[in-house]
């Protein structure tokens, strides 16, 4: 694979900012496959493409620390790309960085223009974990013109329970007030990924498949319970897995795997 690590001024984010990008290649020497043949033509072509979104506290290097990305995308022949977005939830914040319109916007742009991927929606993906799993459906239901397919690994996905005990505890509370302003009113709002949904599908957009998976032993299992609930409920093209795990990187690092799979599958 080829790994690029890019600094770049961004204009929506109005500052210097990294990001790290996976292009699929043929193999080094270690262990030659089929991607020797395939490279050139998923070149031409525009090869897949999937943005993969960190947790809180985590950053854009995340995933290239902890996971086997590198190994995996390449193994599918799939470019990944990886960009910080603070504690935002990817929200345009009321008091900071526009993290909405940056990923939304600006970096599909810049994306498409400076590396080898595809144009393609149907070949255009989008995943992550805790926060980024909530992020991967918010932004994918903010801009389901955008993706095909949109996965959340142990995703903070019921957002309004959540942040319900977070309000609750004031000391953790003020750290979430600039993503969502008031929480007792994020029910409902669109930062919501249940009444984002419901407006999506009333509008009649062709909204992005979904993907769910979550640890039993996760602190975040009881809140993917009731997303799952109410969005199978609601209609929506959802794949719920679960196995063995917490909120840990072990989890993680066994699920993209899966989610690679299927964003693969037709």
């Amino acid at each position: 694979m080829a790994l690029f690590e890019t600094h770049y001024f961004s204009f929506a984010l109005k500052s210097n900012i990294t990001l790290n990008v996976i292009i699929p290649t043929p193999a080094s020497g270690e262990a030659y496959t089929d991607m020797g043949t395939k490279a050139p033509y998923l070149y031409d072509e525009g090869v897949p493409v999937l943005y993969l979104l960190h947790g809180a506290f985590g950053d854009a290097f995340s995933w290239l620390r902890y996971s086997s990305i590198e190994r995996y995308a390449n193994a599918h022949g799939i470019a990944v790309v990886m960009c910080s977005a603070e504690n935002s939830f990817y929200q345009d914040l009321p008091h900071g960085l526009a993290y909405k319109t940056f990923f939304t916007e600006e970096l599909p742009h810049f994306i498409k223009s400076v590396f080898p991927v595809t144009k393609d929606r149907e070949k255009t993906f989008i995943a992550g974990l805790s926060m980024g799993g909530y992020g991967a459906w918010y932004l994918a239901l903010s801009r389901p013109d955008l993706y095909a397919k949109a996965a959340s690994l142990s995703g903070a996905v019921d957002i309004a329970a959540i942040m319900a005990v977070s309000h609750e505890n004031r000391a953790e509370g003020n750290m979430w007030d600039n993503c969502f302003g008031d929480l007792t009113k994020l029910r409902g709002s669109d930062s919501d990924l249940f009444a984002l949904y419901d407006k999506r599908k009333a509008e009649g957009c062709t909204i992005p498949k979904l993907f769910q998976a979550v640890g039993t032993e996760d602190f975040l299992y009881q809140a993917n319970q009731s997303a799952r609930a109410y969005l199978t409920g609601a209609g929506a093209d959802l794949t719920y897995e679960e196995g063995s795990g917490g909120h840990t990187w072990e989890f993680w690092d066994q699920w993209i795997q899966r989610v690679l799979d299927w964003i693969q599958e037709s």
